[in-house]
């Protein structure tokens, strides 16, 4: 998984009734546009994040 910084992110919820997380890369801190990425969600929280299944990714177009 390889992504830039303005790549979108989504995390779905890991079972029923769990909300999806919607975010933005702002920083990538791996190698070659690998893991980790640093993401702003939505509601203003900030986190490093290792995507996993539960992951989608929207490349900036």
């Amino acid at each position: 998984m390889e992504l830039v910084a303005g790549s979108r992110i989504v995390i779905h919820g890991a079972k029923v009734g769990d909300t999806e997380r919607h975010g933005e890369v702002i920083e990538v801190r791996g190698d070659s546009g690998g893991p980790p990425y640093f993401v702003r969600f939505d509601d203003g929280h900030e986190s490093l994040v290792f995507p996993g299944p539960d992951c989608e990714i929207e490349h900036r177009g």
